[in-house]
């Protein structure tokens, strides 16, 4: 038996993200897909929290004939100790997908086998297009499988994407 990790942050998950975990879901037995940055929300490119790209996920995969867990991945500010991190929280794994030159170097450097999963049609289906398209009022629910704009539709995620993305609202606290 296979299984794989890809990992994103679904900011929000879209049909670029399903093409390519339907892709790997051809090649491995199961798929544990890791929701980055999850400690990141309520920010303009970091909207959705980590549950609510859970439920993204979780739900658009619903019809997915592989086996598949979604697991939350926190940042670590160290990347020598990130891919330690990662397998502290899924479960065991044997091979890595990702376009990401950085996770790609350093799932290498720990050893693990390191497939490469090509970007499908990037100009149309992005997480900063998608974010553009709702903060412009633009439609762009043709571009995340429909259980995923009903998702964000449920908390009103359009919504608070323009608030944060307002000016007097990127900040820290």
């Amino acid at each position: 038996m296979t299984r794989a990790f890809y990992i994103g942050r679904f900011q929000p998950y879209h049909f670029g993200h399903h093409a390519v975990i339907a892709r790997i879901a051809e090649e491995v037995d199961e798929l544990v897909i890791g929701i980055g940055s999850a400690q990141k929300s309520h920010e303009a490119i970091d909207p959705f929290t980590a549950g609510e790209r859970v439920l993204m996920v979780y739900n658009a995969l619903e019809h997915l004939s592989i086996r598949h867990y979604v697991v939350p991945i926190e940042d670590v500010r160290y990347n020598s100790i990130w891919v330690h991190h990662v397998v502290s929280r899924t479960p065991r794994f044997d091979v890595v997908y990702s376009n990401n030159p950085l996770v790609i170097q350093l799932f290498r450097e720990a050893g693990f086998c390191v497939k490469e999963s090509p970007l499908y049609v990037r100009e149309r289906y992005s997480g900063t297009e998608i974010r553009r398209r709702m903060i412009e009022g633009e439609k762009w629910e043709h571009l995340v499988p429909k259980p995923v704009a009903e998702v964000i539709k449920s908390f009103d995620g359009v919504s608070r994407l323009k608030n944060v993305s307002t000016s007097d609202s990127n900040f820290s606290l």
